[in-house]
């Protein structure tokens, strides 16, 4: 038996035998998946004014972003992509956004509580609030299949579940190194939430309540609290509001990922569903 294992290994192809190897696997999986975002947003640009590059860009990039990811687990990984099915889809998704939603709320809770957030009025409600949605189901779906799918998957098969979170959760918090007012707490806060994010994946095995949080998490805090996301400009939400004062509670020009506050919040929650994850991975016969 082990001679025959050894003798269909010998007889796959170089190609073959190089798409095996987990980083190939993992530099594949980014680009497929990344690749239609700004693909699409180029020729977008050169082919439509920007008064009708409104929602449709973002969504088709979107729609793109799975499709590539699918390509990606169906012809290199092998295998069905059963973390994107659609049966549970509206259920995981919802609970993803309560927890992104929840766990924003929070924070500025105990941002106002420290005297930190001052909530100053509610701005007018307008569809215009809704309009973000689409930058964001885009940002939600590319970096985490990106980051959860593809990065904590391979890796996990590769070196198992603790070497996945920590490698997955890292190169999360350092992709953000480009973005203003980037430190080290901001390091902290966004391991900390990729820590979070590979948690829930481990449990469920599922990318949706991922995409979920993540997009309830962004949404929150620029839309509802008018506030930073990850170093990106102000916009105008449905709370006014202002974050005065240390910005090692503030988060200074990053924003409130990189809040002492935040990173305490999301390092409790998501030590909490580690718990969790690895108790159920306890109870999972294996084969």
């Amino acid at each position: 038996m082990i001679d025959n294992t050894l003798s269909m290994a010998s007889k796959k192809s170089p190609l073959a035998r190089l798409m095996a190897y987990p980083l190939v696997q993992i530099v594949l999986g980014m680009v497929l998946t990344f690749a239609p975002v700004p693909l699409t947003m180029i020729i977008a640009s050169h082919l439509v004014e920007k008064s009708y590059r409104i929602l449709w860009p973002q969504l088709l990039a979107a729609v793109l972003v799975w499709c590539g990811y699918r390509f990606y687990v169906r012809h290199i990984e092998k295998r069905q992509p059963v973390e994107l099915a659609m049966p549970g889809m509206a259920r995981e998704l919802g609970r993803g956004l309560l927890l992104g939603a929840g766990l924003v709320a929070l924070t500025f809770v105990v941002l106002a509580a420290l005297g930190v957030y001052q909530f100053s009025g509610v701005n007018a409600l307008s569809v215009l609030l809704l309009l973000p949605l689409a930058e964001l189901v885009l940002v939600g779906m590319a970096e985490e299949m990106m980051f959860r799918g593809v990065l904590f998957g391979v890796t996990a098969r590769a070196l198992g579940n603790k070497a996945a979170i920590v490698i997955s959760s890292l190169v999360f918090a350092l992709a953000h190194l480009p973005n203003a007012g980037f430190s080290l707490l901001a390091i902290l806060a966004i391991t900390a939430y990729g820590v979070l994010q590979a948690a829930l994946y481990m449990q469920t095995r599922r990318l949706w309540v991922c995409i979920g949080t993540h997009i309830g998490w962004n949404y929150c805090v620029s839309q509802v609290f008018s506030s930073t996301v990850s170093g990106h400009v102000v916009t105008d939400g449905l709370l006014r509001g202002e974050l005065s004062g240390n910005a090692m509670l503030t988060g200074g020009a990053f924003g409130v990922e990189a809040s002492l506050v935040t990173v305490l919040l999301i390092s409790a929650v998501a030590a909490y569903m580690l718990r969790l994850a690895f108790a159920s991975a306890a109870r999972t016969p294996r084969n």
